[in-house]
């Protein structure tokens, strides 16, 4: 174990240290939260709330005004929790600004928390609380609350001496020692449980802690055994005396990630105990009053003057640097030394690892090495050898080389006092460069993320653009500086990235009280469609409607509307859409469908007689009572005449004639007529026999006389009255000719009604209506007569030339005479 790793000489100045101060460090190098004056509990003095970066640089700081606070902890986010006394948690950010608060649920706050522990899970950051009642209560995910009451732990009768909160199977379960008994409560049982091995003497586990990873477990005894296994239970992994019988300040799992020995940190006042997998344990005597922070791969130290790093001395360094190691990696790095000094003993030294065949693994070494270094000038050093022993191999892959140079940098960057973020390299893989610049975001060290972002060739929607996202919504909350200063400001720094959305800056903007900052940001806005939920959000809706209709989107248009149609008055919605034409069309489609009288509102306030005529006409096909139809038919007339279209009203004037002749029919006659058109009611009265009704109609409403021919000689037809036909025939000169005579006759198989109709039929149609009639011979007579050779032709493709041999001759000597002329 290597307790040489100083990270930092810490930057603040505590007069009393941490004697009196609750400490919680966030782990992955995170920041560390101070409660000054919790212990003192002085009604005059007000704790002190402060937080500082790993380097101890200040951060945040303000009198704690709320209640009296059982534990601090950090979120997976680096947001601080404070539990209350009274199961109430307030949330803080990094810079100490509230974000909000959570309560642990009714009996929490009667019996008030007598212990608590903040957890990491896998949903996110857990919090787990012991009540005065003894009782626990557990919420796994604090952005999620689901508050679990767990069952009763039997035989306890005060609070337990020592217990932790475990991750088993994506399960939050809570381990508790009652004595020498221990227990493990999940959300439906109290299971008793035995760890194997453990020692004999021990009548009482005093403390407990878990790895990092939920994996490993450490209980403390009354006896000063340290057992350590698998957290399961199930499995012993070593058990060591410390000799020490008093309670520890605190205790926590140190060991790498891939290691095979187990080993755990003890600390009381002044003296730190490491326990491994021997029986005999390393003692380290502390100055000053300490805390230890568990971490992925070791165990951070931090003290009122120091921050420090304890961890297994990882493999590959062990090889190298332990006294008169034979190790490849070793050996290349005094090749490389004496290569520097031009001596011949590096020769030798690299014959001795080619001889062996270690050159590859002796390169893997030291570039393994110097990523779990802290000082440049080691990394540096076991680079440099690596380097010099790639030369030497003609296929070695420069990935691992490459990719350790640019992490180390990013490390080297990160670690430094002024960022104060201590990670080895082992965290970084585990944490992804995308956390690293969250994090470094988050403390708003813009400048550093991009260059980490552009130095790993991060894409840039996820880095450079992200950042600088970030960096504007920030910075549009700067009260010091003018609009139009931060506009400029944002604008020029955003120019070139990809994939920024104005409007989010333009939301942050608008939430911290600047509207017309909002507006000028969202000129930059390219999508129309995020420009305007916000200045409707911000009561802009002209300047929102004038955007959508810009965009050309219908859709966004009618979100508009819509949205401005709920907010204002009638009346001010109607003068805003008169002011904007393709808003006022598109929603006089909407209520065509949707709110027809919404729409007759519109045309009356643009003075529209034509349109509102239109409305009062449609309205009144809707409506089946004939006196609401005609009412609305006579509006219908008099729009169209303030409208000065007289063909539309007499037409709109006749049809309300047509609807009171049918319902007085319909009185009469029980006959159903109301909305039928006038040609249909016309057909309707001649086929029932109303002939002097429908004569009525065609003479009260103009109709033409072809018209009226056509559908009283078909109603005739259908009801096969043929003399009633043949003295409609002679009335008078028949307006369609008589053709259609002998074709409706025909039509209904009445051949002798048909040839008393042909020799009316004029000479241009006789040979169809001889033809008609099958008289062949009249057909013949009338084509010779009228010479016409088509018509001939026709009438010689409907003779037989069988029974018509000599017509056909007759016929065929006109044409040849019709064709000479």
């Amino acid at each position: 174990y290597d307790f040489s790793i100083e990270l930092y000489e810490m930057g603040w100045n505590l007069k009393d240290g941490l004697r009196e101060c609750l400490v919680a460090a966030a782990p992955y190098g995170g920041p560390i939260a101070l409660l000054k004056g919790h212990y003192r509990r002085s009604p005059s003095a007000r704790p002190q709330l402060e937080i500082y970066s790993s380097s101890g640089l200040p951060l945040a700081s303000f009198p704690w005004k709320s209640g009296v606070v059982k534990q601090l902890g950090w979120t997976v986010s680096d947001d601080l929790l404070c539990v209350q006394e009274d199961g109430t948690v307030l949330v803080y950010d990094l810079w100490g600004g509230f974000k909000r608060h959570f309560s642990m649920g009714n009996e929490v706050s009667q019996s008030q928390v007598l212990e608590t522990k903040i957890f990491h899970s896998p949903y996110g950051t857990g919090v787990a609380i012991l009540t005065g009642a003894l009782r626990f209560t557990l919420a796994t995910n604090i952005d999620d609350i689901k508050l679990r009451r767990l069952p009763e732990v039997p035989g306890l009768q005060e609070a337990p001496s020592c217990w932790a909160v475990l991750t088993q199977d994506r399960q939050s379960k809570v381990l508790v020692a009652n004595g020498s008994q221990l227990f493990i409560l999940d959300n439906t049982a109290c299971t008793p449980v035995t760890p194997p091995g453990l020692s004999p003497q021990a009548s009482s586990i005093v403390h407990m802690c878990v790895s990092f990873s939920y994996k490993y477990l450490a209980l403390l005894t009354d006896s000063g055994h340290v057992w350590m296994g698998t957290s399961n239970l199930k499995e012993k992994l070593s058990e060591v005396d410390t000799k020490i019988k008093t309670p520890p300040k605190q205790m926590a799992w140190c060991r790498r990630p891939k290691s095979q020995q187990p080993s755990a940190v003890v600390m009381w006042d002044g003296l730190l105990i490491v326990v491994g997998e021997c029986k005999e344990t390393i003692q380290y005597h502390l100055d000053d009053d300490s805390v230890l922070v568990p971490e992925l791969d070791g165990v951070r130290i931090i003290s009122g003057t120091h921050h420090e790093l304890l961890q297994e001395v990882p493999g590959a360094c062990e090889e190298i640097f332990k006294i008169a190691s034979m190790a490849p990696g070793a050996l290349l790095l005094e090749a490389h030394k004496e290569y520097e000094k031009e001596s011949q003993k590096a020769d030798e030294y690299l014959r001795e690892i080619k001889e062996q065949s270690l050159l590859s693994e002796a390169v893997r070494q030291c570039v393994e090495a110097a990523g779990h270094e802290h000082e440049p000038e080691t990394q540096k050093t076991l680079l440099r050898a690596a380097s010099f022993g790639k030369c030497f191999l003609s296929n070695f892959p420069p990935e691992q080389f490459v990719s350790m140079c640019r992490d180390l940098r990013v490390l080297n960057a990160v670690r430094d006092y002024t960022v104060g973020i201590p990670l080895t390299h082992t965290q970084f893989k585990q944490m992804t460069v995308q956390v690293l610049i969250d994090r470094l975001v988050y403390r708003k060290l813009y400048p550093l993320a991009i260059e980490v972002c552009r130095y790993l060739k991060t894409p840039e929607y996820q880095g450079v653009s992200r950042v600088l996202k970030h960096w504007a919504c920030y910075k549009v909350q700067q009260k010091e500086e003018s609009d139009e200063v931060i506009a400029k400001a944002v604008s020029v720094k955003l120019a070139d990235a990809a994939g920024i959305s104005y409007s989010e800056i333009a939301t942050k903007a608008y939430e911290s009280g600047r509207t017309e900052l909002a507006i000028k940001l969202l000129e930059f806005e390219p999508r129309s469609g995020e420009q305007v939920p916000l200045l409707l959000k911000m009561k802009k809706s002209p300047l929102a409607l004038s955007k959508a209709i810009e965009s050309g989107d219908t859709d966004l248009v009618y979100t508009v509307v819509m949205y401005l149609k709920n907010e204002l008055n009638r009346g001010d919605f109607f003068m805003m859409l008169r002011n904007q034409p393709v808003a006022l069309s598109l929603y006089k489609q909407f209520c065509k469908h949707q709110e027809q009288d919404t729409l007759k509102d519109l045309f009356n306030q643009d003075d529209d007689h034509e349109e509102l005529g239109n409305f009062y006409v449609k309205a009144s096909y809707k409506d089946q009572r004939l006196e609401a139809r005609v009412a609305l038919l006579q509006s219908a007339v008099d729009e169209y005449y303030k409208a000065k279209n007289d063909f539309s009203a007499k037409t709109t004037e006749d049809e309300m004639r047509l609807l009171r002749f049918q319902r007085k029919l319909e009185e009469e006659k029980d006959e159903q007529l109301v909305g039928f058109s006038l040609q249909d009611t016309m057909t309707t009265l001649l086929s029932v026999g109303l002939h002097k009704h429908a004569e009525q109609l065609y003479k009260d409403f103009r109709v033409p006389d072809k018209r009226f021919w056509w559908l009283k000689l078909k109603a005739l037809a259908e009801k096969e009255d043929w003399e009633e036909l043949e003295k409609f025939g002679k009335t008078k000169k028949s307006p369609i000719g008589y053709l259609p005579f002998v074709e409706v006759c025909i039509k209904h198989h009445n051949k002798y009604e048909a040839k008393k109709y042909v020799s009316k039929v004029t000479p241009e149609q006789k040979v169809k209506a001889h033809l008609a009639v099958g008289d062949m011979e009249g057909a013949a007579e009338a084509a010779i007569e009228r010479r016409n050779e088509s018509e001939i032709s026709t009438v010689l493709s409907r003779c037989s030339a069988t029974t018509d041999h000599l017509l056909m001759e007759r016929l065929n000597r006109a044409k040849a005479t019709a064709v000479k002329k």
